[in-house]
């Protein structure tokens, strides 16, 4: 049942305080990849680990750092929510290759390596031209691989996500979209893409950002579920997991913080419309953490075995990361 399950998120940027980890807590999400860094730099990136250090500090009796898989496995043991880190970018690095072990061992777990724009590793999926994965990109797949820091390639472009999965010596993911055949956003990926990615045995988290489901802020349950299943048949469902995107009660310089950074001085409106310029509407069955019962239950109805519901809502994500997460190799002196 799903109360007894590892419940894991892989992907939100809400606002945290003590108020949402009750929440997180009360639904029985057991842990979640919290967006750290968008656009900040290297220095930038030390103050938010910073800040989430008083946040563990102020609220350790709900809340307690993921580093590794047996911290999710203790989180649900004691009743606390595991916080694991992730970047949607690259700016964290700056240009230094270096870098990719020093905030690893700061706790930073996953990495995009790129948002929407071009990047100092690959192209981003708002641009026109794709050049792939590039020199410096190639030189931080490897250390990533080495170091045990998953590469993530949710908002990148189609040659330049096909790239780093070939590339790769480790299976990567794409935390947080949904396949494209439902709906054309940008972000979402292609039948190529998510063939790719799941025979080298990497994981794909279905979005629950309106912007990119069938419907919009209309979609039923039912339809995602169903969106899931269809994928779960044509590539198996020990690929699939949630990364639910949610953005709960942050306002809208957070949403222009995410699009604009400090490249833009207009607006950018992601996928060329300015209907796309504020938040969407939350979807009624998941208006918060809770809903990832919802989904649970939802998959259960149309015929996923508890086993496979369960992986989905967790297990295949503990187990992707299990894996990945295990540097190659340490460095001794």
């Amino acid at each position: 049942m799903y109360q007894d399950e590892i419940i894991i998120d892989g992907l939100q940027y809400c606002h945290w305080d003590r108020a949402y980890f009750e929440s997180l807590k009360a639904s029985g999400v057991t842990a979640v990849h919290a967006t750290l860094v968008y656009h900040e730099n290297a220095r930038e990136t030390l103050t938010r680990f910073a800040e989430w250090n008083r946040l563990f500090e102020l609220n350790h009796d709900l809340i307690m750092p993921v580093m590794s898989m047996a911290d999710v496995r203790n989180a649900k043991a004691l009743g606390k929510v595991g916080v694991f880190f992730g970047a949607q970018n690259c700016s964290p690095l700056d240009d230094e290759i270096g870098l990719v072990e020093v905030m690893r061992k700061q706790g930073l777990l996953i990495m995009q390596l790129t948002y929407n724009n071009q990047s100092l590793l690959a192209t981003g999926c708002y641009e026109q031209e794709d050049s792939g994965v590039t020199r410096f990109g190639k030189q931080v797949i490897e250390e990533m691989n080495r170091v045990g820091m998953i590469i993530d390639m949710s908002h990148s472009a189609e040659r330049s996500t096909l790239e780093a999965i070939d590339l790769s010596s480790r299976p990567i993911c794409i935390s947080h979209a949904n396949p494209s055949r439902t709906h054309n956003a940008l972000r979402n990926k292609s039948d190529e893409v998510i063939r790719a990615l799941t025979e080298r045995g990497g994981l794909l988290g279905f979005s629950l950002y309106p912007f990119h489901l069938p419907d919009g802020s209309k979609c039923t349950l039912e339809a995602f579920c169903q969106m899931v299943a269809e994928t779960a048949n044509a590539y198996g469902v020990e690929h699939l997991a949630i990364g639910s995107d949610l953005c709960l009660n942050q306002p809208q310089s957070v949403l222009e913080w995410m699009r604009n950074g400090r490249w833009s001085k207009s607006k950018d409106y992601g996928e060329g419309s300015a209907s796309n310029s504020g938040w969407p509407a939350a979807l009624p069955w998941f208006p918060d953490a809770s809903g990832l019962k919802n989904i649970y239950k939802g998959l259960r109805d149309i015929g996923f075995s508890e086993t496979e519901a369960a992986g989905v809502l967790g297990r295949n994500w503990l187990r992707f990361l299990e894996a990945g997460l295990e540097p190659a190799y340490t460095q001794t002196s």
